[in-house]
């Protein structure tokens, strides 16, 4: 746990330990991120970071941002407010739902406002933040997921967390990144940071139509090669199959590692497909960022 919000803790990275790994004689480590806090938890701290420097700079009173019932980003906002005392609303997708979430995000003092299905699909138009602006003056506004170039700066100090480690885990170096994808903040982050040094590979928790590709673009630039994206999304946000959820249970069962079925789980079961269809080369070794969302899994109950 972090005492100040600008002090974000090292999180721990660990070898993973896989049969189907060990038969391709590929190496992977984990960035557990999950670690760094149990409510401001992930890669989600890393993404408010900058917004919240910069709302302290403004002297902001408060704030606020979008999210759906079971939202990382939220709960992450939520708790950091009520720790480091300051206010936060949350924009909720669709209608009022009773979510282990939502009573977090309650008990943590949010104000929350459900906007339905139709008025969360307007939150890129222009003009969607004028009346919350109006009515919460001054407060400092974040994009949906954290996102944005704040978003991705926060992520850039990611990549220097894991450099600082790779002895502990018995490397000299590595050859490339694997996570999952959202909006492709934390993904654009890394790719700042490591300014084509090594390939980062973005295991899509989305369908492709999400933008994600576009996001990344417009956030690093045209960084051709730097990074490359996969379909991880087993046909849309939030899908979870029988199949996946298998792999969940017998991969935390081998490795110790926790995750979850929007992302983390995901990614991995995205990479062994590429793993096992010969994408790495023996002894390529990977970072594997755990992104958190450790809390979701209530909703999968």
């Amino acid at each position: 746990m972090f005492a100040r919000f600008d002090d974000l803790p090292l999180a721990p990275l660990q070898r993973l330990a896989l049969g189907w790994l060990a038969r391709a004689q590929v190496e992977v480590a984990v960035l557990r991120l999950d670690l760094v806090d149990p409510l401001i938890s992930g890669n989600k701290a890393f993404k408010l970071l900058e917004h919240l420097r910069q709302a302290q700079a403004a002297q902001a009173p408060g704030v606020i941002s979008l999210g759906g019932a079971y939202s990382n980003h939220l709960h992450a906002l939520a708790a950091a407010g009520k720790r480091f005392g300051f206010a936060t609303a949350g924009l909720l997708r669709g209608h009022a739902q009773d979510t282990p979430t939502v009573r977090d995000l309650e008990a943590f003092g949010m104000h929350l406002h459900w906007l339905g299905y139709g008025g969360y699909r307007e939150r890129n138009a222009p003009g969607f933040w004028a009346p919350w602006q109006a009515q919460y003056p001054g407060w400092h506004c974040v994009p949906e997921g954290g996102g944005g170039v704040l978003g991705a700066r926060g992520c850039a100090l990611i990549v220097e967390q894991a450099r600082q480690q790779l002895a502990s885990v018995g490397w000299d170096g590595y050859d490339g990144w694997w996570l999952a994808a959202g909006t492709g903040t934390t993904l654009a982050g890394l790719v700042l940071a490591e300014q084509g040094a090594h390939p980062v590979y973005g295991a899509l928790a989305v369908p492709a139509d999400h933008g994600v590709a576009q996001g990344v673009e417009a956030l690093a630039g045209p960084a051709v090669g730097a990074y490359a994206l996969f379909d991880a999304s087993r046909g849309g946000f939030a899908k979870v199959d029988p199949e996946l959820t298998a792999f969940i249970a017998a991969s935390e069962a081998e490795s110790g590692v926790p995750l979850e079925p929007l992302y983390t789980g995901k990614a991995l079961l995205a990479l062994q497909g590429q793993v096992e269809a010969g994408a790495f080369v023996p002894g390529t070794r990977l970072i594997f960022l755990h992104t958190g969302g450790l809390q979701g899994r209530r909703g999968f109950a």
